[in-house]
């Protein structure tokens, strides 16, 4: 999790990491989150409630007396009653360039809708989602062939960069009202949205096929099922699958699963 090693390497006291409980992973063994993982390496103490509005959560805050909250990602939406706790507020880091895109999955839905940017945004959070006045942010070009697996981490760098930039002059920052007007959404992805087509446009299957790793990914009906497709390309106005994994297979080149005709 690069901004809470940020944070820590910045020399920001971290009282607390919430965190999402241990989830089941590969073969249904139970996984920590990866924010965990870093806390643990940090020495820095964990709570991983289900809910974060459990009352026993939000006594816990307000017997900590945060000056300041930072959310990253976290998955949940977050009450009034602990947005009101931090003296200095509650800051979120969100992968996009406000309003564009507030949601789940503000990545996925640059890469789809074809943005030819994108970038991170530091906010003061309220009680609507990605709704907040704007602290900071920051721009980045989306190559031409990067994937979301890619994309995300590197915004996740950038994130964390200019989290900690924020913060060393947050009291000299006025916030800027977000242009609600101009507002999209990236709503949580759903399996269907991975579903290709061959008589598809070959731009918007690159789209898909990029945007839609690692879950719920890219898939195209075939004489052997339905495959998935982990990279592609485009030539002229037709779209070639390189990479492609069978079900119950290993990733392989698409001409040795499909033959000539399909890839």
């Amino acid at each position: 999790m690069p901004s809470l090693r940020a944070l820590h390497a910045a020399g920001h006291e971290i009282v607390l990491v919430i965190t999402q409980p241990d989830r089941p992973g590969n073969r249904r063994k139970v996984t920590p989150s990866p924010v965990k993982v870093a806390a643990q390496e940090l020495g820095l103490p964990v709570l991983q409630p289900e809910k974060i509005r459990d009352p026993a959560v939000v006594a816990r805050l307000r017997e900590l007396k945060p000056d300041l909250m930072v959310v990253v990602a976290y998955g949940q939406i977050i009450p009034a009653d602990v947005l009101a706790i931090p003296a200095r507020g509650v800051v979120n880091v969100h992968a996009s360039l406000l309003p564009r895109h507030r949601g789940a999955a503000p990545i996925a839905h640059a890469i789809l809708a074809g943005d030819r940017e994108t970038g991170v945004t530091i906010m003061k959070m309220d009680e609507q989602l990605d709704h907040g006045p704007i602290l900071s942010t920051r721009r980045t070009e989306i190559g031409v062939q990067e994937d979301a697996p890619g994309l995300t981490a590197r915004l996740s760098r950038l994130g964390a960069e200019l989290l900690v930039d924020t913060l060393a002059r947050l009291d000299a920052i006025e916030p800027t009202e977000q242009d609600h007007a101009r507002a999209t959404v990236a709503p949580r992805l759903r399996r269907e949205n991975g579903e290709l087509d061959w008589e598809m446009d070959a731009q918007e299957m690159d789209r898909r096929v990029r945007a839609l790793q690692p879950w719920p990914g890219a898939t195209l009906p075939t004489a052997r099922g339905r495959v998935k497709v982990l990279s592609g390309h485009v030539e002229g106005d037709r779209y070639v699958p390189d990479v492609v994994q069978a079900p119950g297979k290993k990733p392989a080149p698409a001409k040795q699963v499909l033959g000539r005709r399909d890839a």
